[in-house]
């Protein structure tokens, strides 16, 4: 059976997705931007500090479903500029066990929603 998974401690959608779904043991978390939970606003800094807002937001999500980093199987990463590659890995190593880490690919595209510089969607396992 289909479950919402919504959560206050990260960002409400700003269209018609709901946070995150879970079906049966694996959680599909929706692409997460840099937003502030508390304020709803965007954090505009440096991509290390976007980079670090999206992860804390995927985290309040996973917590809420009943799982964690350690369970996530695959992220997708969509950044505007494949320079920040190096500065965004830096920051996204730091959320896992190198030797347990998730599948992935990081892409570029043309624009994200609301124009930030980084967007993250997240499949995961719940224990």
């Amino acid at each position: 059976m289909k479950r919402i998974i919504v959560t206050e401690k990260a960002p409400a959608p700003v269209g018609p997705y709901s946070q995150a779904v879970q079906l049966g043991d694996t959680l599909y978390i929706s692409g997460q931007i840099a937003i502030d939970p508390v304020t709803g606003a965007l954090v505009k800094g440096t991509i290390e500090e976007e980079t670090h807002r999206v992860m804390q937001n995927i985290h309040a999500v996973l917590l809420e479903a009943g799982s964690g980093f350690q369970h996530v199987l695959k992220c997708t990463v969509f950044v505007k500029d494949m320079n920040l590659y190096s500065r965004i890995n830096e920051i996204y190593g730091q959320y896992f066990d190198h030797a347990t880490a998730p599948a992935r690919e990081l892409v570029e595209v043309s624009n994200l929603p609301k124009f930030v510089n980084i967007e993250i969607s997240t499949i995961a396992f719940v224990p």
